[in-house]
């Protein structure tokens, strides 16, 4: 491996700084030196510690301080910093994400997430994994790496779209620690939020360490609900903490323990019941005719329930051999998503909705008196174990080779059930037929396993060019095993399949250095989202699939990193051409019964587009960023989802854009430090619905939205205070929306970003 050297180059301020200007202070030596100065920035994007100009891919890192300092504690918070980078968010720990529009509205997801070493959430479409993606606190971490395009070389599965990596700070040998956090802030509309954060890091003699920290976080709501006459119901906490150990006899071994708990919980959903034509809040109580004011409300009878489990258990063992490290990282993880929901007003068809069916005495029920109830749940656990050698050396040859194993076991279980008004609890049996208990009850249990060898090589040419090659070759098994009962399905049905698949990814990437902080770069990589069987439900047409195949997807890409000698301004471009083939989508298919979805293979699409970074520091301490991406998507072909050829994918924004600025200075013994962030997205479409457009004759579209951010703080001593406002212009831009005809009256739902937020928070560190 070529030494990591220490000095500055362009890479590393463009990708310290495409979160903008503050992300400099994640190295205290940038705060401390004049324009022009701060350390190299280390990366593992490629499983070994790098300086990110070695790394010839387009990546962004964001400092773990920059974001505490911008309440950036969630996808949602940084995504706009990030070029490239959006979702689609209905509730906290709901999320999809999505990076260069790389999105079908599929089950699965098409970006990996890790927390360090360690990837966490599902490799198939069974539990839907892609709106789980793992949304983990930011407070304590290292950094965020964000890697664009295909990663399946190193990262395997469900990396097509690219990686987003937690890095969490380390335990430190022989240092004492200790800092804590408290805040407090108001949305407008809303409630009061408030936060609490610490971290302690312990010497246990010279060779262990532990580090533990925590954090709880109330957001407050600013969503009401009609017929609960309930205000804020949206209001949600997110609270938990990580604890890690380390163990270092020698300077040659060491293992590192690490423990993770966060929980997310929702008391109402994040979203409101609006027009389907314009998007807007709806502005009268869809029954009895009375103005609801003009707020975003929802109208439900029974309050909503929302409920975010993560959990992660993971043992990280190195050796230096000398010539080369061998690292094993072993895990265990769960993450379990409840969404309880009350859909007594859904349209399930021709304008007809269940509590209609109701009082038509289809189960017996009535309205009045009775509701209908959907818990859902998702429960995904993860084994996986990672062995890796790799080459120390500053030959000319960097070598990596590895193995890979995980077996997942899923389980989906959803139920309509009718529920008493009065007392709040479910009604079983069924009146009208006894020997029921539930409308409908689906079940839904698999297991993924996956095998999967790998290996990676950087040959140099010289000191100024070199070329990087990897491959890998993955094979799963899956079994998927499906229980439906319940008057709607008319009776109990139990349904076992079986898959089996086995691809290949590989990789190439030149890089030449051109100049002492400049290098040119390309890379060409295939990734690929595994397949998967279909239970085929009774009555289903001749042309439902059985299975599916993996999509996949080959990524061309080039790219220049500059930046002049005395590092005032520097450049980051990257411009890319993705060839998406077999994409996995959601479709409907229509049964004896009624319309039925299944996973299914689009042709695929096509998509072209570019990032880009510009950063000036004139002045000691002032440092301004702007950053922008375009993203052109196109299928190829019509889907059974309701795409059409030629549509733009869905929540792939055509641009994005940021500009942030920041100004740090000594006052005395004080640092203060003030800041401003400008973001803008373009319109973009929702998720392909063949009911939205067959009632409007186009697409589900979200209007452009920008936001204005401001900050400012001090540092003086063991004390740190900062003030900031979030969405300053209190934008309503729209991230996420429901399926078309599924609130009363026709309405859909929408949900919004929060509105304007102010807030302030104190720190004490020792």
């Amino acid at each position: 491996m070529r030494s990591i050297r220490r000095t500055a180059t362009a890479s590393s301020v463009v990708a310290l700084l495409t979160a903008g200007a503050a992300a400099a202070q994640s190295l205290p030596e940038a705060r401390q030196d004049g324009a022009g100065a701060a350390d190299e920035i280390i990366v593992t994007a490629q499983k070994r510690e790098q300086t990110l100009s070695q790394v010839p891919q387009s990546m962004s890192v964001l400092g773990g301080e920059a974001l505490e300092q911008r309440q950036a504690r969630s996808i949602a918070d940084y995504a706009a910093l990030v070029p490239g980078l959006s979702f689609e968010s209905g509730n906290p720990g709901e999320t999809r994400v999505v990076l260069r529009g790389i999105n079908a509205g599929g089950a699965s997801p098409t970006v990996a997430v890790y927390l360090d070493d360690t990837p966490f959430g599902s490799s198939t479409s069974q539990t839907n994994g892609a709106t789980l993606a793992g949304d983990f606190d930011t407070f304590d971490i290292e950094r965020l790496e964000v890697l664009r395009g295909p990663q399946g070389t190193l990262y395997g599965a469900n990396s097509l779209g690219g990686v987003v990596k937690y890095v969490t700070v380390a335990p430190k040998l022989g240092e004492w620690q200790a800092r804590g956090q408290a805040g407090v802030e108001t949305v407008k509309g809303g409630d009061i939020g408030y936060s609490g954060n610490a971290v302690l890091n312990v010497p246990l003699g010279d060779k262990i360490a532990l580090r533990a920290s925590g954090f709880y976080r109330r957001t407050g709501g600013y969503i009401d609900a009609i017929g609960l006459r309930d205000d804020n119901i949206n209001r949600a906490d997110s609270y938990g903490g990580r604890a890690s150990l380390l163990v270092q006899p020698t300077d040659r071994l060491s293992l590192r323990l690490t423990a993770v708990l966060q929980n997310i919980d929702v008391e109402g959903r994040n979203a409101f019941d609006a027009d389907p034509a314009t998007l807007k809040p709806i502005t009268a109580d869809p029954f009895t005719g009375a103005p609801t004011g003009g707020g975003e409300v929802r109208y439900q009878l029974f309050p909503d329930r929302n409920r975010v489990r993560y959990r992660l258990y993971t043992g990280t063992l190195a050796y230096d051999f000398g010539v080369a490290t061998l690292t094993s990282v072993t895990s265990y993880s769960r993450q379990v998503a409840t969404d309880r929901s009350d859909v007594s007003y859904n349209d399930v068809g021709d304008g007809l909705t269940l509590a209609q069916l109701a009082s038509a005495g289809v189960f017996g029920l009535s309205p009045d008196a009775y509701g209908i109830y959907y818990p859902n749940q998702s429960t995904q656990k993860k084994f996986t174990q990672e062995v890796r050698l790799a080459s120390n050396g500053t030959g000319r040859v960097d070598w990596l080779v590895g193995g890979y194993f995980t077996r997942e076991p899923g389980q989906l279980y959803q139920r309509y059930f009718p529920y008493d008004n009065a007392t709040g609890r479910a009604v079983t049996p069924v009146p009208a037929i006894p020997g029921f208990s539930d409308l409908a009850l689906a079940q839904l249990d698999s297991v993924y396993k996956e095998y999967a060898g790998f290996g990676s090589a950087t040959v140099h040419f010289g000191d100024r060019f070199d070329l990087t090659l990897g491959g890998r070759y993955s094979h799963n098994d899956q079994r998927t095993t499906q229980l439906l009962d319940g008057i709607l399905f008319g009776g109990r049905s139990e349904s076992r399949v079986t898959s089996s698949e086995g691809v290949f990814t590989w990789s190439a990437a030149p890089r030449f250095e051109f100049a002492p902080h400049s290098e040119l770069y390309a890379r060409v990589a295939k990734g690929y989202r595994p397949g998967g069987p279909n239970v085929v439900p009774p009555g289903a047409p001749a042309d439902y699939p059985t299975k599916t195949d993996a999509d996949t997807l080959m990524s061309y890409e080039a790219g220049i990193r500059a930046e002049t000698a005395d590092r005032s301004f520097g450049i980051d471009l990257s411009a890319y051409y993705l060839d998406w083939d077999k994409t996995l989508i959601i479709a409907t298919f229509q049964s004896d019964a009624g319309p039925i979805t299944a996973d299914a293979n689009g042709r695929g699409a096509r998509v072209h587009g570019f990032e880009a970074t510009a950063t000036l520091r004139p002045i000691r301490g002032f440092t301004v960023t702007a950053t922008a991406a375009y993203n052109h998507s196109r299928l190829r072909g019509d889907t059974a989802n309701g795409g059409l050829d030629g549509d733009q994918l869905p929540f792939a924004p055509r641009w994005n854009a940021n500009v942030s600025a920041e100004y740090r200075w000594d006052w005395g013994d004080a640092k203060p430090y003030v800041g401003a962030d400008l973001s803008m997205v373009s319109d973009r479409p929702g998720n392909f619905d063949v009911a939205y457009r067959d009632a409007y004759g186009r697409r589900l579209t979200f209007d452009g939205y920008s936001t204005a951010s401001l900050r400012a703080g001090v540092a003086l001593g063991r004390f740190d205070l900062s003030i900031y406002a979030r969405n300053l212009g209190d934008s309503r831009g729209l991230v996420a929306a429901g399926t078309y005809r599924t609130r009363p009256n026709g309405g859909i739902e929408v949900s919004p970003i929060q509105p304007r937020t102010f807030g302030a928070t104190l720190g004490l560190g020792f």
